[in-house]
């Protein structure tokens, strides 16, 4: 039949506008290119801007992930201006990260990812039926409750924020808030209520400290068969599903992932700097190389930005952010052999293209360099290797083992603040350049900023799916996720579900991917058929 394209306008269920071209070959997919279609202007419009500006604005990048976005850009200022934060400043800072993320993790499995298990392809699976009850949209069991309990976690934030999404309460030197204990049992109550309402009854159906006692592949292999509780709960459920239709068997990438680290310690970091910040987070940094097994710590300046294959008038070097000034280009006519995208191409000088994500941290977090005192865990690095790498599946397995971990670090946040003392310490501020980064639910999330006369001269953000969604770079060499694409088995060209699983396996968000908006020419730039 000859080699066959179809160009997937946009891929549904991802956030923002996401593009999706693939090549296949009898039955399989052989060549795939991810486009970015939307252009928004972040670092253009904080250009020339008070430096403070990033506080209000980045949180706007995404409505998912703000908190996320007003932790770089605190840290950012913080390194660039040599602030002191105090320690319960550091802690509310990391619980309105690590609560973001936890409302995220039922939000996108059962909003964005399960509901393809009810697709009609898996009708002959003797768990199709079941999937159907849990899954479907709206009226799936699990998917309303998963739905529901994923708006429990952010109302901690609103107590620490304000509000969520959008909140501008991390400053320079400290947060803007002062809880009293009545704040903090309310949290408490909240985390509680998650607990006892969903996570261990409906997502482990066990106890927390029963799932924490899972330390290895074969140990989670063992849990599911123990109780017929662990094999039924929406966990157990879906990894039992995801081996039956091989979920386990595609997907695969680049096999080498990225992480920034994140959740500084609220003792160590203090007086934050670029250079010690490795050594002062919770979750460790680091690069995972599955062809050598090597871990090393991540550092910024290793970090080249391409845009080769993108709209932007840059040239084709790789540039480090600080060094690059985005200038887009006005014609964005797709050229799949030259310019295709909004995103850009981000390689390690040393590493090449990386995979962000959940995956990511967890086989950093399997590795013994870092602080002996670091959060350490190999189950996820052992069940990759045991499962032979990379897939879709053990994506979604790393995803959702994050949960119980930073459910236990929010519990953590809660008992060691120490309500009288000091939350801001007023900065002095000053020229120089910052660097703030963290992990957004989706991966690796950073902000350079460079100031000078008092004024933002260059701001650049490098969010998780820049470094996923990002078309070919200098070297014609395949983003994560179109990498990941290759090999996929198409059964039905007319509905490519299989294209959809691993595109959403990465959980991608194009609001963040890209950064400048509109040309006042009132064309037509899209139309869509919804009905």
């Amino acid at each position: 039949m000859g080699i066959q394209r179809l160009d997937i306008s946009p891929l549904g269920r991802v956030e923002g506008d996401l593009d999706v071209r693939v090549d296949i070959d009898d039955g399989q997919v052989v060549n795939a290119w991810t486009h970015a279609e939307l252009f928004r202007g972040f670092e253009v419009i904080l250009r020339g801007k008070d430096p403070q500006a990033g506080l209000i604005v980045t949180p706007r990048v995404c409505g998912i992930c703000g908190a996320s976005h007003l932790t770089s850009a605190a840290w950012a200022l913080d390194t660039a201006w040599k602030t002191e934060v105090p320690r319960n400043a550091i802690l509310a800072r990391n619980i309105g990260q690590i609560v973001e993320t936890i409302q995220s993790i039922p939000r996108y499995f059962y909003g964005l990812f399960a509901i393809d298990l009810t697709n009609k392809k898996y009708q002959h699976s003797h768990f199709y039926q079941e999937a159907c009850r849990r899954f479907a949209p709206f009226t799936g069991k699990s998917y309303e409750i998963g739905v529901t309990i994923s708006s429990k976690p952010v109302e901690i934030y609103a107590l620490f924020g304000g509000q969520w999404p959008h909140s501008s309460y991390m400053v320079p030197g400290g947060v803007m808030c002062a809880p009293t204990l009545t704040d903090v049992t309310r949290a408490w109550s909240i985390l509680e209520y998650f607990r006892t309402n969903w996570l261990e009854p409906v997502w482990l159906g066990c106890s927390l400290e029963r799932y924490e006692e899972i330390q290895t592949y074969e140990d989670f292999m063992n849990w599911l068969d123990e109780n017929p509780n662990h094999a039924n709960s929406d966990l157990g459920f879906y990894w039992r599903m995801g081996l039956d239709i091989g979920l386990h068997k595609y997907g695969q990438g680049l096999g080498k992932y990225v992480t920034w680290g994140y959740l500084p310690h609220e003792v160590k970091y203090q007086n934050p700097t670029v250079e010690g910040r490795n050594a002062a987070m919770i979750m460790k940094s680091g690069v995972y190389d599955s062809f050598s097994d090597t871990h090393v710590p991540m550092n910024h300046g290793f970090v080249r930005e391409n845009t080769s294959h993108s709209w932007y008038n840059e040239g084709t070097g790789d540039v480090h952010p600080y060094d690059r000034e985005t200038r887009p280009t006005q014609n964005n006519a797709k050229d799949f052999d030259n310019e295709y995208s909004w995103g850009t191409a981000v390689t390690h000088i040393d590493h090449g293209r990386l995979e962000a994500g959940p995956l990511a941290r967890q086989l950093v977090a399997g590795g013994t360099h870092g602080e002996t005192w670091q959060h350490y865990d190999g189950f996820i690095l052992d069940a990759f290797k045991q499962m032979g790498g990379p897939s879709i599946h053990i994506r979604q397995l790393a995803r959702v083992h994050e949960v119980v971990k930073l459910y236990r670090q929010a519990e953590r946040c809660l008992r060691e603040f120490r309500l009288n003392d000091d939350w801001y310490i007023k900065p002095k501020e000053q020229d120089g350049r910052g660097w703030g980064a963290t992990e957004a639910s989706r991966g690796a999330l950073c902000h350079w900023i460079d100031i000078e006369g008092g004024k933002i001269k260059n701001y650049q953000i490098m969010a998780p799916s820049t470094w996923n969604i990002g078309p070919r770079d200098g070297e014609g060499k395949r983003g994560p996720i179109e990498e990941a694409l290759i090999g996929t088995p198409i059964f039905d060209s007319t509905d490519p579900v299989e294209v959809g699983h691993v595109a959403r396996s990465f959980d991608s968000c194009l609001v963040c991917t890209v950064h400048a908006h509109d040309a006042k020419t009132g064309e037509e730039l899209a139309r869509f058929r919804t009905a």
